[in-house]
């Protein structure tokens, strides 16, 4: 299937590896310019290598995303290669343990302000555009309850601020989703070091848990954030998608 996303212009965030990585990939497959951005620089840059060797027109930003000014030179670097944003994919996150304010704050200013500043600054240029397409990534556990407190809290509230910013923004043609991973297996991430370290015990954790039996694969997650950033799911907006092989439990 054609998305109909050639010549369009995206920004991933958090996308030097794992489901970042993934969407871009996806997304530059379908003939986007993709402006890719993570803190370190190394990994950003060998990320940008590869997507180039498959003839994609890519610009990489090393940044902060905690910070205001690190959205701020995501945002200009995309503007200056590609002159337009009409896709934008929020996939910075995650969060750490304990119950210090710091914590709190850090989870917060990372998964939920860091997507709320980039889409302030994205939508202007989308209205402009005619429209555009927003994805933040979630989890299930922000879905229903699960993982620790402080990730199950930001996760849920990205679900709601895209719901929310989808009903503000449809009559500008600006689509905004939510999708929600399961237990994804990628190189370097959580559950890859888990399966590494404790194989048996992983094993059965998928029995138990997961209905397709086995872990997800970052691609399976950035095919479904490419469709749904394209006019292929022109009617879908405001919602918040499980990519879990049958992992959830709730019924909406």
């Amino acid at each position: 299937m054609d998305l109909n996303l050639a010549g369009k212009a995206a920004i991933v965030t958090g996308s030097s590896r794992g489901l970042g990585r993934a969407a871009a990939v996806a997304l530059a497959n379908e003939g986007c310019g993709v402006a890719i951005s993570a803190r370190g620089a190394e990994t950003l840059d060998a990320t940008k290598r590869e997507l180039e060797a498959g003839g994609a027109k890519i610009v990489a930003t090393a940044a902060d995303f905690n910070t205001a000014e690190g959205c701020q030179a995501v945002f200009d670097d995309a503007m200056k290669a590609f002159g337009r944003v009409d896709v934008l994919v929020n996939n910075v996150g995650g969060a750490g343990r304990g119950d210090e304010d710091e914590v709190w704050m850090e989870a917060y200013e990372r998964n939920v302000l860091a997507a709320v500043r980039m889409c302030r600054l994205a939508v202007p240029v989308m209205r402009q555009n005619g429209g555009g397409a927003i994805v933040h990534v979630s989890s299930i556990w922000g879905r229903e309850s699960g993982g620790f407190p402080q990730y199950n809290n930001v996760k849920a509230a990205l679900i709601s601020h895209a719901k929310n910013l989808a009903l503000e923004l449809a009559p500008d043609n600006i689509r905004v989703n939510a999708v929600c991973p399961g237990s994804i297996r990628f190189p370097g991430g959580g559950w890859d070091r888990r399966a590494n370290e404790d194989p048996e015990g992983m094993d059965r954790f998928v029995r138990e848990n997961i209905a397709m039996g086995r872990f997800g694969r970052a691609d399976e997650v950035g095919n479904v954030i490419a469709f749904l950033c394209s006019e292929r799911a022109s009617w879908v907006t405001g919602a918040a998608l499980n990519v879990d092989g049958g992992q959830s439990r709730s019924n909406i």
